[in-house]
């Protein structure tokens, strides 16, 4: 989660766009850098299931960024509990239920994304800038455990961001997401989209908060909607500190609670 005129909090952690989890992007013209960082997260729920689901959710990314481009890849490690037979993830959240009341306790890598916005339009005055942005959900984890599908995912949007006074930063996101349906299971496409705002109450303290949700990829289930909630302190002011947030999930379809721990170096 970093930060230098402004920041929005984007869901990649979870679900990748409309996630809970996720990284504080700057917003306004700047000079190139590259941000390595990890945010360890936890989440817990039944998402729609009879058993509760914990996800140890563990991402490290590298993003690349200038004044009109941010290029960023994630790549996970997750541990997962009481995952129900016949159920899968995607991206780190549940995709598909199963029905049986056995359950497994799978780990290891999750799916690779890479994401890329650029910057179409500056904020200028009243008009926000406007950011498209593609996605794609690489299938590396283990179809065969429950982490994944197997399949890729592929996401294209638009985000929206401006600044009210000197301090407030309000940000919002539509998407629409291709999902990869593995044989058997008839995943659908879905929306996601999120908004909300951040603060800085400093220089190097800001505070955010958000709304995140998402369509259900398997039909006849509530989809994820969840607030999140999240702290980034600036050890410098090109933006290497630490950050810690809290989720809790609205639906159904996302976890009860959630939230991480992590930093990032800029360079």
């Amino acid at each position: 989660m970093q930060t230098t005129k402004g920041c929005c909090l984007k869901a990649l952690i979870k679900r990748c766009g409309s996630g809970v989890a996720g990284l504080l992007v700057a917003q306004g013209a700047m000079a190139a850098s590259w941000t390595l960082g990890a945010l360890p997260s936890y989440f817990s729920g039944k998402y729609g299931t009879q058993s509760t689901i914990g996800i140890l959710y563990v991402p490290t990314y590298l993003q690349y960024r200038n004044s009109q481009w941010r290029l960023k890849l994630t790549v996970p490690y997750m541990a997962v509990s009481g995952l129900p037979k016949g159920a899968s993830l995607s991206g780190g959240t549940v995709a598909q239920r199963g029905g049986s009341a056995q359950t497994a306790n799978p780990s290891g890598l999750g799916d690779i994304w890479f994401a890329a916005h650029y910057t179409l339009l500056p904020e200028k005055g009243l008009m926000p800038a406007i950011v498209p942005y593609a996605k794609v959900k690489f299938g590396t984890a283990s179809a065969a455990d429950g982490l994944g599908t197997g399949r890729n995912d592929y996401e294209a949007g638009l985000g929206f961001n401006t600044t009210i006074g000197t301090n407030v930063f309000p940000f919002a996101h539509i998407a629409y997401r291709i999902v990869g349906s593995p044989p058997g299971q008839s995943l659908q496409n879905i929306m996601t989209f999120n908004g909300g705002a951040s603060i800085a109450l400093s220089p190097r303290r800001i505070f955010t908060l958000m709304y995140a949700g998402a369509g259900s990829e398997q039909a006849g289930y509530a989809g994820p909607a969840d607030i999140i909630a999240a702290w980034n302190f600036n050890v410098t002011r090109a933006g290497t500190g630490f950050q810690v947030y809290v989720d809790k999930g609205l639906s159904s379809g996302s976890a009860d609670f959630g939230g991480g721990v992590g930093g990032q170096v800029v360079f």
